[in-house]
């Protein structure tokens, strides 16, 4: 996410002059190795077929169950969407120096591209190396963290050697499922916003360092096979890495350069972004950066806002009305007035930094404010983006466009303005439609003056005028082609067409109450046929040809003009209807496509002989109206058979049942067991699990600590909790302490077993550390033995950038006052580190800390904890400890119904200095931290959850008061679904049990 420094066009009215291309024929350009993906000034061209790309992000490891990236595929592709991008992790794929993993649980990305494959949609890996995405250490491997690998994001050899294996194994398993060997892989990106190929970017001085990377990272893309366009996402006002911006010939450029853009804040607070948002409904002007930098390819942005992160306090449930359909409706619309025709919202979804995968400034929701929420369920901005994207799948004409004008003049209010996009072959225009003042939400009404195929025409023609309400934009059309018949003009919005039984089947909308007005070249005979929340609808045969005039509110009406059926819906008719494909085609053709009106999501489509079967969701009982070929006569909704009568225009409609009524079982009983004996004087420190923290040196540029060294990164710690023990003889008054732990982090510290004090974060700033001067109470102290200072700290992950990845974490500072200093430190976290390896690698290396209670392995399932005592989190402690509270759950949830479950946590005796972690089924799913984290509910997905088996429930709670602490846990169900999504798949390959090994690391 950065800042936009795009021009600000949205409170200026527009100048009618021409900014339509020159005549000069832009060259078409490929790769050396295939024609399968071309590009031009215009847009890309997959298959000799332009296309306008229209897609989201999704990221495999923030839902680490496979299973359910098929769920969200499914609904990208519903959502109209054509194309996917997907950063892949190189710290989750490479968790040791040359352990690589592509092939266990989520770590598969071969099915996340089989089922791109299956469901037809484009694909665009990003595997960076650096991939930033608000992810510890920007997605790099935390071995590399510790400096001993040099600079990062260079062509130093220590680096480049450390990435050479992860990128050579994505480009490998990539290149098969490449667009022209049967796969769906379309471009292939290298790094990530990475400004750096000019040392001067206006008098184009190379950064030979960074132009060498950027050539190694293409190097190898090549050498493993990746043979479609490579591509990068630069910031917005810098050029770097654009073929045609390179004059001098410094080298690194990719094929296709893109610009990511977030035209408001980037996140929940507007604090974030104070210096480069854009402001609330003020719109941006693209097209400078564009020309300047790479005239010769399409307008593309990797990444356009698709909503806003949450920050780790102050939103406790996001602010998804901030990019909610309105936005949406706007801003993706001025997208296409400004000629772009490849567009990737990220995020579509978000999903969870589940375990320490995410930045500090984040808590554990990736939500995003998605048009896929958190929990999969659908937010409202999901149906508005399928306004917009199934009309960009039939707009063949809207792929290659010229803009040639654009201002008030286009129209008779002044406060209304509007741009023309024209495509040089065919004629076809597109006029993008807004207030003049982008700003402006008020209800006006205008004509709109445009040019057709019959000449120069002011539209509507019999209806008096149309309507704009509130923050939103239309796209109207001229000379628009469907099927073998053509819309001469539309003041309605064209939702999607098919064609069906070698007719088209036209869907046009409307805002609720609002009126259009369609024109139909030739002279046709026209009927209304069905009338469901119309009105005034009049159909005239005039000197340019037929029009249909209409007035639509809640429902569904059908006209037939000439051989075209016409269904006319208003806005929440549109978000109920959808185009599912026959064919898993990505170029999705539209005689392979079908119409289905009401359910909540239709996931897919086929026919076989005379029967339809249809899968989708429904959250409630639910209409069905099918519009398929005349030889249809039975439909099945999610393999059962649906009772369905025909209608006048040439539909099946029928009923369809929403999920049964759902009850989860109360959370409990509950066992509990200490979990801080490292506290204790006679706790021995002797096992595996523990290291002699002694080093006199580092490679952390950071050195200026007390000696040892006692950073974690440097003794192969890099996650969650670490404990320290310091040990000291004699006399000592006190001591200083200065951790770093990233922002929101914690730490406590105890002498003898007592606790002293602890340092509970920093609400609400940045601050990455903490210090502690403390005073030894004399009744704590030891005489002549051994006092041990126990220091038990979380780590919120490390920062993002190459520098910021090299931050440190552990104790900088640790000076006895009065005292020689200490004797020795040790230092443990999580297990399997200190002898170099990964006890559970399938959930990974960013699962766990170093509690106790996760290196015995007692947030797993198998684990046995049948000598446990009773006791509840509500019920709390009273003292400053650490203790973890488990429980086993089963479930049984029926078939054919999809839960979106979350847990939610609370502080009963209102003793904010808590921390605590979820555990569910062996994965930390959710950090409670209401000091410093506003997070109090986190979702659990099926296959973290088994919804038909035994659910093994943790909870680890740490007070850092004297006073102690409880916890309120719940469960509920924030969304039922029937659906045909299987959620009652075997998970157990996803959830490794305990293993006695977990006993050597006490």
């Amino acid at each position: 996410m950065h800042l936009s420094i795009f021009a600000l066009v949205g409170l200026l009215s527009f100048f009618g002059g021409s900014q339509a291309a020159d005549n000069d024929t832009w060259p078409i350009k490929q790769t050396p190795y295939t024609d399968a993906v071309q590009w031009d000034h215009y847009s890309f061209i997959i298959n000799g077929q332009r296309k306008f790309l229209f897609g989201g992000e999704m990221h495999p490891f923030r839902i680490p169950v496979p299973q359910l990236w098929e769920d969200v595929i499914e609904k990208m592709k519903a959502m109209g969407m054509n194309s996917m991008s997907f950063y892949s992790h190189w710290g989750y794929h490479e968790p040791l120096d040359g352990e690589l993993d592509f092939s266990s649980g989520a770590h598969d990305l071969g099915l996340l591209l089989e089922y791109s494959k299956k469901h037809g949609i484009f694909v665009t890996p990003r595997p960076g190396p650096y991939i930033n995405g608000e992810l510890n250490a920007g997605g790099f491997p935390l071995w590399i963290t510790t400096g001993a690998y040099g600079k990062l994001r260079s062509n130093g050899t220590s680096y480049t050697d450390a990435w050479n294996g992860y990128m050579s194994s994505v480009a490998e398993l990539a290149a098969p499922y490449q667009i022209h060997k049967n796969g769906t892989v379309i471009n292939f990106q290298i790094e990530n916003e990475y400004p750096q190929q000019w040392t001067n970017q206006n008098e184009k001085v190379p950064n030979y360092n960074s132009v060498d990377y950027m050539e190694d990272l293409k190097a190898v893309a090549v050498t493993n096979g990746i043979e479609i366009p490579l591509t990068h996402n630069d910031i917005s006002g810098y050029i770097s890495w654009a073929s045609d911006y390179d004059t001098v010939g410094a080298g690194g450029n990719v094929d296709v350069h893109g610009y990511d853009s977030y035209p408001l804040c980037w996140s929940c607070n507007p604090d974030q972004c104070s210096s480069g948002s854009s402001g609330d409904w003020v719109l941006l002007d693209y097209q400078p950066d564009f020309q300047r930098s790479s005239p010769s390819n399409p307008m593309f942005s990797p990444e356009f806002q698709g909503g806003k992160v949450v920050p780790i306090a102050g939103y406790p449930n996001g602010c998804a009305d901030t990019v909610g359909a309105d936005f949406r409706n706007l801003y993706y619309r001025h997208n296409i007035d400004q000629r772009m025709t490849a567009l990737i919202l990220y995020m579509t979804y978000g999903g969870t930094s589940w375990g320490w995968l995410g930045v500090p400034f984040l808590g554990t929701s990736y939500d995003y404010s998605a048009p896929i929420a958190e929990d999969r369920s659908l937010r409202d901005s999901f149906y508005e983006i399928k306004s917009l994207a199934l009309f960009t799948r039939v707009a063949q004409d809207l792929a290659k466009t010229d803009r040639i004008s654009s201002g008030s003049n286009y129209t008779t209010n002044p406060s209304v303005s509007a741009t023309e996009l024209h495509n040089p072959d065919t004629d076809a225009r597109f006029y993008v439609v807004r207030h003049t003042d982008s700003k402006s939400d008020e209800a006006v009404t205008f004509q709109l003056h445009v040019n057709t195929s019959a000449g120069p025409l002011t539209v509507p023609q019999i209806a008096p005028a149309t309507s704009l309400k509130g923050h939103v934009a239309k796209i109207l059309v001229t000379d628009f082609p469907i099927g073998q018949d053509k819309l001469l003009y539309s003041t309605a919005e064209v939702f999607t067409y098919a064609v069906i039984d070698e007719k088209p089947t036209l869907v046009l909308w409307v805002h609720p109450g609002e009126t259009g007005e369609v024109c139909f070249t030739g002279s046709h005979q026209g009927k209304l046929q069905t009338c469901d929340g119309c009105s005034d609808v009049q159909v005239n045969v005039t000197e340019h040809g037929t029009i249909l005039k209409f007035t639509q509110g809640p429902g569904l009406s059908v006209a037939f003009v000439g051989d075209t059926r016409v269904i006319m819906v208003d806005r929440p008719g549109a978000y109920a209807m959808f185009a599912p494909t026959l064919t898993n085609d990505a170029l999705t053709p539209v005689n392979q496509t079908v119409l289905v009106h009401g359910p909540s999501l239709v996931r897919g489509a086929q026919i076989s002989s005379d029967v339809i079967a249809i899968t989708g969701d429904t959250v409630e009982d639910a209409p069905l109206e099918v519009f398929a070929p005349s030889n249809v006569k039975k439909v099945t909704w999610n393999g059962k058979p649906v009772d369905t009568k025909p209608t006048p225009h040439g539909s099946l409609i029928g009923r369809i049942p929403g999920p049964p009524k759902i009850e989860l079982p109360s959370l409990g009983p509950w066992k509990v067991q200490d979990s801080l004996p490292e506290v204790l004087v006679d706790y021995s420190d002797d096992g595996v699990a523990w290291v002699n923290a002694d080093h006199q040196t580092t490679k952390n540029s950071k050195n200026d600590a007390t000696i040892p060294y006692l950073y974690a990164d440097d003794y192969g710690f890099h996650t969650g909790s670490f404990i320290y023990r310091g040990r000291f003889t004699g006399r000592a008054d006190g001591v200083s302490l200065t951790l770093y732990g990233g922002q929101a982090f914690g730490f406590s510290v105890y002498l003898n077993g007592r606790f002293l004090e602890a340092f509970p974060g920093s609400p609400g700033t940045k601050v990455a550390s903490g210090t502690l001067l403390l005073d030894f109470p004399a009744d704590t102290l030891l005489q002549n033995t051994t006092n041990v200072l126990t220091v038990i700290q979380d780590n919120s992950g490390h920062d993002q950038g190459a520098g910021g990845a090299l931050s440190i974490r552990g104790i900088l500072n640790a000076t006895l006052i009065g005292s020689e200093g200490f004797d020795s430190w040790k230092l443990t976290g999580t297990a399997g580190r200190s002898e170099g390896k990964i006890l559970d690698p399938i959930r990974g290396a960013y699962n766990e800390g170093g509690w106790i209670a996760e290196r015995l392995g007692w947030h797993l399932p198998g684990f046995d904890d049948s000598t446990w005592p009773p006791a509840s989190p509500s019920e709390g402690f009273n003292n400053a400890t650490v203790r973890f509270y488990r429980t086993t759950v089963p479930l049984s949830i029926p078939a054919g119904v999809d839960l979106s479950v979350q847990f939610e946590f609370s502080t009963p005796g209102g003793n904010s200095t808590t921390r605590a972690l979820l555990f569910v089924n062996g994965y930390q799913y959710g950090r409670f931290s209401p000091y410093v984290n506003s997070a109090t509910r986190f979702p659990v997905h099926p296959g973290i959850l088994n919804f038909n088996g035994e659910n093994v429930i943790g909870v680890l709670v740490w007070a850092q008061s004297s006073n102690g602490t409880s916890v309120g846990v719940d469960w509920n169900i924030t969304e039922a679904r029937a659906s045909s999504l299987d959620t009652l798949f075997d998970s157990k390959d996803l959830q490794p049990t305990w293993e006695e090994e977990r006993l050597r690391y006490a």
